[in-house]
């Protein structure tokens, strides 16, 4: 309707840059939370800082300071930490609005206190969180004889297990008590072995499961992925067997516990060989507890299935699409009459290809 609008845009360009920068200090008594703040930013020759040029915040809700070059003085609440920042808000310094952030911690004695996990697994990567009260400087010593580090909260990973007693010592002059230290205890323990022995059978058999041999040391339990989405979980060393439903390779992987908890994982690539087939079993008996408790339908190579049970009336007693789900001879949770059932079964395979069958099924109580 209006054919045509125009928007303008403002654009200062400049090249009077100021550099803002700040230092801080505790003001005596000790026990007091006032500190004195210097503005040490530069300003370049042609146009000096104004009283204005400046704003601070103290983190702490209080209203926020317009100020220039120089120092001002502020009384803390309460003690903890408090993010302080001096911004630069004169536009007649092409980088305004910019602002410098810098932690504070106030307090009337400093009080040493860090948190870390107390345990992990060999190589460990511990995370400790500074949470001392008051601090200017941090030494830090992880009692292995090599680490140490004067971050406020660092990481450092310990490559061998042990005990180690990790120590910090914080300083900060503007407290009574300048200094304190506080130590903790760590356990690192050590990882176990994973290991695939021989897999068979490799090269691959049509339609034949593979069987795994599990060859781990120092391990209390383990889980398999075989690579095609299943796992399995196990407690001791025995060979567990799998049956894939695709010709391919695969990567599975062993994932060993020890009794800390700690894990290793091994590898193998496998390969398989699959030739579409399905079949029904035409008897099972429910509640025995063997393998015929349940009937499925089985196959190779399926990709898609709908298994479906009748009984001599035509009632459906039991689908399924899944071909991991078989019928345990119950229809609304009540076991079934010996007796003749009918089913059908469409399978579509993985290479495209589908088929239909047609049977009877014995139930045996």
């Amino acid at each position: 309707c209006n054919v045509r609008d125009t928007s303008y845009v403002n654009i200062r360009v400049g090249d009077l840059e100021a550099r803002p920068a700040f230092s801080f200090e505790k003001l005596n008594p000790c026990d007091s939370l006032r500190f004195r703040f210097t503005n040490t930013s530069a300003a370049p020759g042609s146009r000096p800082f104004t009283a204005t040029s400046f704003v601070w915040d103290f983190g702490d809700g209080s209203a926020p300071v317009p100020a220039g070059a120089g120092s001002v003085t502020h009384d803390f609440p309460a003690p903890g930490s408090y993010h302080v920042k001096l911004q630069l808000v004169d536009s007649g310094y092409c980088n305004a609005p910019e602002e410098l952030d810098s932690v504070l911690n106030v307090a009337v004695l400093v009080d040493a206190s860090f948190v870390t996990p107390p345990a992990g697994c060999a190589p460990y990567p511990a995370l400790f969180e500074n949470t001392s009260a008051g601090g200017k400087s941090f030494s830090w010593d992880f009692g292995d004889g090599i680490g140490t580090s004067t971050e406020k909260s660092p990481t450092y990973t310990f490559q061998n297990p042990g005990t180690y007693t990790v120590r910090l010592q914080v300083v900060d002059s503007g407290t009574c008590n300048i200094t304190d230290s506080a130590s903790f205890q760590i356990e690192v323990f050590s990882k176990p072995r994973a290991a695939i022995g021989n897999v068979t059978p490799q090269p691959p058999e049509v339609n034949t499961p593979l069987t795994f041999q599990n060859n781990s040391q120092d391990a209390v339990r383990y889980k398999w992925f075989f690579g095609d989405g299943d796992s399995a979980q196990t407690s001791n060393l025995l060979p567990v067997s799998h049956e894939y439903n695709e010709s391919r390779s695969y990567e599975a992987l062993l994932v060993a516990y020890n009794a800390n908890g700690c894990p290793d994982t091994a590898r193998r690539i496998v390969q398989t060989l699959i030739e579409a087939a399905v079949d029904v079993p035409n008897a099972f008996t429910p509640q025995s507890g063997d393998v015929n408790s349940i009937v499925f339908a089985r196959g190779f190579g399926i990709s898609r299935l709908r298994f479906t049970i009748w009984n001599r009336w035509g009632q459906k007693v039991f689908e399924t699409e899944n071909r991991k789900t078989g019928w345990d001879g119950t229809y609304k949770g009540k076991l079934q009459p010996m007796d003749v059932y009918a089913y059908t079964l469409e399978v579509e395979f993985v290479d495209g290809k589908k088929a239909t069958k047609k049977g009877d099924i014995t139930l045996i109580r």
